[in-house]
């Protein structure tokens, strides 16, 4: 795991598409801005249990499938 050290609006790059920035911090809370292609997913880790990663899954799932055409 890297560990950084940032100040406020202070920014971190991952990749070429994702960008990390400290919009807050103080009283024991830090905030951050994420940039990231729509096609990337953010989620807070304490919604990946996992009833929620199997609801992530179906969305995914669901939004993927093709329209039905019908069979002449």
């Amino acid at each position: 795991m890297l560990v950084l050290t940032r100040k406020t609006a202070e920014t971190i790059q991952i990749g070429n598409d994702v960008v990390i920035k400290v919009i807050y911090c103080g009283r024991g809370r830090v905030k951050i801005g994420v940039e990231a292609p729509g096609d990337v997913r953010v989620v807070r880790g304490e919604l990946l249990e996992p009833a929620a990663i199997k609801r992530l899954l179906n969305v995914t799932v669901e939004n993927t499938r093709p329209a039905a055409v019908p069979v002449a």
